[in-house]
């Protein structure tokens, strides 16, 4: 059975069924389903699969810290990706050594967009798509937020004000803003356009983020949290390396916390083996899952270190460390 056969039974179930018999083919279909994303329910290929994309973070935040040991900001964050789309890893852009972000996508048509960054005049942006069954292929690209945030003179509010004002234009998302300075204090804002109008002044404290809107409470996200928050609270008594180290843990953790009706509710027009996939803060399938862990740490006095653990040639078994070390200039 050739692999065009099968495409077209999914793609076409009704002619699936005359030829195999419709119990036949619905179980290949359903089979079918478990390992390529880009199909619904329905049996009908979206053909561009982004609307399945996983990705998660946790952060920690705590603009005016007690002691000078502790961090103004601790962020944790993977990136859910096809191993075999094309990216750059983390790096400045273009040698300016003012922008950083955790690599940039190089899928024709999609190039330069990114999904978390940060600069050194203190702004940093971090964005998630929202799981939706069905995808505008003539929206505006996602990716270019958080690119145009970091290179814009407006402040996290305004901006986001600026998005939401267009946020029908796009796929399901949500951005995190944030502008961080020493003198003035950090200010964080959040925006996702399946949610409110109007975007949200973020408190003190710790969030975490997935692919519905903030801290909605799928058991992976308040799993993960939670481990977030055992590794954060004993913060100031480990050195940063250690720190690093303990939170990539975290982000690689596998446990699938199953079952999870939220989950299941958001996706309900998908089968219930492709969710069950992504049902860990660390996914691994055969040719998709985790291949970007980023840490991001942020002294009381706005040393920045940047950590970004990748895969390499799309092979789990191969994995890249980089670190960047700089100081916020404000």
């Amino acid at each position: 059975m050739s692999a065009a056969v099968v495409a077209r039974w999914a793609v076409f179930p009704e002619a699936g069924r005359r030829e195999l018999g419709g119990s036949c083919a619905l179980s290949l279909l359903r089979g079918l389903l478990q390992y390529d994303p880009s199909l619904t329910l329905s049996g009908r290929s979206t053909t561009s699969p982004p609307q399945l994309l996983m990705c998660i973070l946790f952060f920690k935040f705590d603009p005016r810290p007690v002691s000078k040991n502790a961090y103004r900001l601790i962020l944790a964050a993977n990136r859910d990706e096809f191993y075999h789309r094309p990216s750059k890893s983390a790096d400045f852009w273009d040698g300016s050594n003012e922008i950083l972000s955790a690599g940039l996508d190089m899928e024709e048509g999609k190039e330069g967009g990114t999904w978390l960054g940060i600069s050194k005049k203190g702004k940093l942006a971090a964005l998630t798509n929202y799981m939706q069954p069905k995808i505008d292929k003539n929206a505006k690209g996602r990716g270019a937020l958080v690119t145009n945030f970091l290179t814009s003179d407006l402040d996290s509010y305004s901006y986001l004000k600026k998005v939401a004002l267009e946020g029908h234009l796009y796929n399901g998302f949500n951005l995190i803003a944030a502008d961080l300075n020493t003198t003035k204090g950090d200010v964080i804002w959040y925006y996702g356009n399946k949610g409110g109008p109007e975007p949200v002044f973020l408190n003190p404290g710790v969030y975490g983020l997935s692919n519905s809107l903030l801290d909605t409470p799928w058991k992976k996200l308040q799993y993960g949290k939670q481990l977030f928050t055992d590794v954060i609270r004993h913060s100031q008594d480990l050195v940063k390396e250690d720190l690093v180290q303990e939170l990539i843990k975290v982000m690689n953790n596998q446990d699938p916390q199953l079952p999870d009706p939220a989950i299941e509710d958001q996706g309900k027009d998908y089968i219930l083996p492709i969710l069950n996939k992504y049902a860990a803060v660390c996914v691994r399938c055969p040719d998709y899952g985790t291949r970007t862990n980023t840490v991001i740490l942020i002294d009381a006095v706005g040393h920045v270190t940047f950590t970004e653990r990748t895969m390499l040639n799309a092979d789990v078994d191969q994995w890249k460390t980089s670190t960047y070390q700089f100081k916020l200039q404000i």
